[in-house]
């Protein structure tokens, strides 16, 4: 089983969480197959941190035909670094984990990092992710688009 690092999944996180902000007018849920499709990422390699995304309550999930994911919260409410929590497992190998190495000196500077990234992605919003798209020539569904 591969281990994804961090930074992945975050960057996979903020991928899902842009595209529903970005692509879900009216509240319409976006499927994990329009996801993928427009991100590249292959739908099982998103569906886990969809999950924990739905879990942390950043997205809510919708049953039914027409059923996919929206924003549980809106956009100019979820900071990058809720998103960022939602993302942080502890999978690395207890063996490892345990090692002095890692406990003295490797363990520490992750720490310091994750507060350095904490502190940044407090400072933005989804919001401001789905006004950087716009504002960069993006085209977000029309209103009237229908499924």
């Amino acid at each position: 089983m591969p281990m994804h690092s961090v930074r992945d999944r975050t960057a996979t996180a903020l991928i899902i969480m842009l595209d529903v902000a970005f692509h879900s007018i009216a509240s319409r849920p976006v499927s994990t197959i329009d996801i993928a499709d427009r991100s590249g990422l292959a739908r099982r390699g998103i569906e886990p941190i969809v999950q924990s995304l739905a879990r942390s309550g950043l997205l809510q999930g919708v049953r039914g035909p027409h059923g996919g994911y929206r924003l549980g919260h809106p956009a100019g409410e979820i900071l990058l670094a809720d998103i960022y929590r939602a993302t942080m497992h502890d999978d690395a190998p207890a063996e490892w984990r345990r090692g002095t190495l890692f406990n003295t000196v490797v363990r520490p500077f992750l720490d310091q990092v994750e507060g350095i990234l904490t502190h940044e992605y407090s400072k933005v919003t989804l919001h401001d992710f789905v006004r950087q798209a716009e504002t960069r020539g993006l085209q977000r569904p029309p209103a009237s688009f229908s499924i």
